[in-house]
């Protein structure tokens, strides 16, 4: 339980490092998660209405 615990610390504090030191860098990963996340559920979408046509 305690690695758990240190681990999200140093997980947290990474994070917190390259959003200060990286800032550009951080906004590309972040708009690259939210870009694979809507296509994920466009691609669900798809595959949903192919399923119920």
């Amino acid at each position: 339980m305690q690695v758990k615990k240190v681990l999200t610390y140093v997980a947290v504090a990474f994070v917190v490092f390259y959003l200060f030191t990286r800032p550009a860098d951080a906004a590309a990963a972040v708009n690259g998660v939210f870009d694979s996340i809507v296509n994920g559920a466009d691609q669900l979408a798809v595959f949903f209405t192919s399923v119920l046509t």
